[in-house]
């Protein structure tokens, strides 16, 4: 037999190591170097057939990049809209979608969703349980009124089982629910271990390569949120989701991570029902459940996510701090961006806050991650440090900078169309995104300094 030969990888980075060492010298990480079995026992000829003609798919001559039919995988649609948005446009044959989330988000809920329907509109489609048996999932699919006649089901964690399974029955769809707890008969290792994930992951991947399959892989998350198992889990898919929200929350919010078919930023939002997961075609109404009166320290910005503009309302709350050290808590936002704001705030609109106590919020649980958001959180704190309210139809968005200045951000007349659609009657904007031609019913304020925007608030 030939001799197994091992290997030590970080599971931070995925830097292979010879031999085990205390420190990662790739990313400096320490205690996070795991022993794998790189093979090297057991006859190729027990393998898998599909794993004989390379990792991505059949050996091809050269040629140029014009010469490639890029017609002949087209894509399909999810069934979902939402879904469909997130993913770039809908699901490509081949594709591997690794879809991760805190447990309760509704991660297999929502795959049974779409692989119920698609079965039922004549796809084949596969679903893998290796966590929960084939009652449960039965029962979940009886309890959402879902379609159950066209769907196949197998409860296994061997990969090699699996993928026998799968040539057996050549399904268009095959998720695997979780990666975790897959093992490989050539890897001995304890499931879950970073050699089982690793092993397990390129087994089934190079599966879907070969044969053109969609592959869904639900992954486990760890209690700081990251994807568990090793880093280069994530290098080998296609596509990373996560879906963010708990069971404490009744939206769910659909974030690409990464995406080789599509754009990285876009953003899906689901509501938990009975009936399973519905999509929410308009989300800016959702985060806009205000009260019917003014209140200070509350206003509303407009985001942009991927390709579509989105309101969400952002609240603060300044207070005299009893401590000798002041607290600045952020929920949605960057609490070192808000540090920064506080900064410019009082270098160039003359308010001192270091004695205060300073929250921020964004309603519904978004995560909001672009600079547009600069100017309404600023404006929301002056308001609550006031406790001056702002008009319910005021919006506000804006990037702002060290020196006080109001920078322009992408997107500037969808933003304000999107404002005007949902009746808001006044908005303060970087002076460069005032729009040329006036938008009916919506006052437009373009302010380039800190200053401007205080006295025009």
């Amino acid at each position: 037999m030939a001799k197994t030969r091992i290997a030590f990888v970080c599971t931070d980075c995925g830097a292979e190591h010879g031999q085990w060492q205390g420190q990662c010298s790739a990313c400096k990480a320490w205690n996070t170097l795991s022993q794998i079995n790189l093979g090297g026992s057991g006859s190729p000829a027990a393998k898998a057939d599909f794993r004989q003609r390379g990792y991505a798919g059949e050996k091809s001559d050269v040629q140029t990049l014009e010469d490639i039919d890029l017609e002949a995988l087209p894509r399909f649609s999810s069934s979902i809209g939402e879904l469909d948005r997130v993913l770039g446009g809908g699901l490509v044959p081949g594709s591997v979608i690794l879809v991760g989330g805190n447990p309760g988000a509704g991660k297999s809920t929502l795959l049974l969703q779409i692989m119920c329907i698609l079965a039922d509109l004549e796809k084949v489609a596969l679903y893998v349980t290796g966590e929960e048996s084939l009652q449960q999932v039965g029962m979940r699919a009886q309890r959402l009124n879902l379609p159950k006649q066209a769907l196949k089901i197998l409860a296994e964690t061997n990969v090699e089982q699996i993928c026998h399974a799968a040539q057996e029955h050549q399904p268009s769809l095959l998720v695997v629910d979780s990666i975790q707890v897959m093992h490989s008969s050539e890897v001995p290792s304890a499931p879950g271990s970073v050699s089982q994930v690793r092993e397990c992951a390129a087994y089934l991947i190079q599966y879907a390569k070969q044969t053109n399959t969609v592959l869904f892989l639900v992954g486990h998350v760890t209690k700081e949120g990251n994807l568990a198992g090793p880093k280069v889990l994530e290098h080998m898919i296609d596509c990373f989701v996560m879906l963010e929200g708990g069971t404490e929350n009744k939206y769910r919010i659909l974030r690409s991570q990464k995406n080789r078919f599509g754009a990285v930023n876009e953003l899906g939002v689901f509501a938990m029902t009975e009936q399973g997961m519905k999509e929410v075609k308009n989300p800016s109404a959702i985060f806009l459940a205000r009260t019917e009166e003014d209140n200070a320290g509350s206003l509303v910005v407009v985001l942009w996510e991927g390709t579509r503009p989105m309101l969400v309302e952002i609240q603060a709350l300044v207070d005299a701090s009893p401590l000798g050290n002041p607290r600045r808590v952020a929920v949605g936002l960057e609490q070192n961006r808000m540090a920064m704001l506080l900064a410019v705030l009082h270098r160039h609109g003359g308010l001192y806050m270091a004695d205060q106590d300073v929250f921020v919020n964004v309603v519904g649980g978004v995560k909001v991650s672009e600079t547009s958001a600069d100017l309404a959180l600023l404006l929301a704190i002056v308001s609550s440090f006031k406790n001056r309210s702002i008009d319910r139809q005021t919006i506000a968005f804006g990037e702002v900078g060290l020196a006080g200045e109001i920078r322009p951000v992408q997107g500037g007349q969808e933003r304000l169309q999107e404002a005007a659609k949902h009746g808001f009657k006044r908005a303060i904007v970087p002076k460069a995104n005032v729009p040329k031609s006036l938008i009916e019913g919506l006052e437009v304020i373009g302010v380039s300094k800190v200053e401007q925007a205080l006295a025009a608030l």
